[in-house]
């Protein structure tokens, strides 16, 4: 039996919860991981699984195994990295997980330059709004935006994130546009429904340090979706509070005027507006996750290139 082989089957099957998985996840048969269980277990004289037909259950004997086997994976895959990483390239599968909206706008079309630069490495790209775990998905790098919930992970600032309230030029149809952030409540608003109750919040730009204060703001539209409200604030539905990512170049081509420019505006309360790159936290970080975030740090640039615009 390949021990260390068979650990590994082992502490992946606790994590996804199913020989199944583990089998779709590393190309093994089932039969095969059901092999390097029963092994193991020969091999300690314990069952480490209550098998339903549902679901794995582990054992007090498979609770015990699994505390010491996560920890022997996790010391000689540290041991390999600080090793191999002496003097490594960048190379293997890097999987990453971005938002959706973002990663398709400003995360994929810089991947061919950087596949080109990094040929050794292949892509293997999450576009999900989910907030995933990092360690059960595999997964080498996530790029998140706002605050971080998970303090464990290690966080690198790609670039800071901007939101503005905007319109269509005609919406206001020659009327009077809000000239204070309580002239809100008399227009449409266009909100997110991930946001509940809904409010925005603001603060002057001449006071950075202030305390945010909060408006409700109601309209006849709402979505999940941010290019959703994005096209509804270019077809004059309303007005919106959308990132600088996702309309700076409409700002810039007039397709969308900006409103109320001397606050600062966020959907959330804390104004933690940051583009994170995130990954586990590892002795040594591997080569492909370093060059990741260099290169597409690089690319957003100090402001982002979205703003410069």
């Amino acid at each position: 039996m390949d021990y260390f082989a068979a650990m590994g089957a082992f502490v992946r099957s606790v994590e996804l919860g199913s020989f199944s998985k583990v089998a779709a996840e590393s190309g093994m048969k089932i039969s095969t991981v059901s092999r390097y269980i029963a092994a193991l277990e020969s091999d300690l004289g314990a069952a480490l699984f209550n098998r339903t037909t549902r679901r794995l259950k582990l054992t007090e004997a498979g609770r015990t195994f699994y505390e010491k086997a996560v920890q022997v994976l996790i010391d000689l895959d540290d041991a390999r990295q600080m090793t191999s990483a002496l003097n490594s390239k960048p190379q293997g599968v890097l999987r990453i997980n971005i938002p959706s909206v973002f990663g398709r706008r400003h995360v994929m079309p810089h991947m061919k330059d950087f596949l080109a630069q990094y040929p050794d490495i292949t892509l293997d790209a999450t576009l999900t709004d989910l907030t995933v775990d990092l360690v059960e998905t595999a997964t080498d790098v996530a790029v998140r935006i706002g605050a971080l919930n998970d303090s464990t992970l290690i966080a690198k600032r790609l670039a800071a994130q901007k939101r503005m309230l905007v319109a269509g030029p005609d919406y206001f149809n020659n009327g009077k546009m809000p000239t204070d952030p309580t002239d809100l409540t008399r227009y449409e608003c266009l909100p997110f429904t991930l946001r509940q109750p809904a409010h925005w919040y603001y603060r002057p730009v001449a006071a950075p340090g202030a305390e945010m204060s909060e408006i409700s703001i109601s309209g006849h539209l709402r979505t999940n979706d941010s290019e959703t409200l994005r096209d509804a604030v270019l077809s004059n539905q309303g007005i919106a509070l959308l990132p600088t990512w996702l309309v700076g170049e409409d700002i810039g081509a007039g397709r969308l005027v900006t409103l109320l420019e001397a606050w600062e505006w966020n959907i959330v309360p804390e104004f933690n507006s940051i583009i994170w790159g995130i990954y586990p936290p590892k002795k040594v970080v591997s080569p492909k996750v370093r060059v990741f975030i260099d290169f597409i740090a690089g690319r957003f640039g100090s402001p982002p290139y979205w703003e410069r615009t």
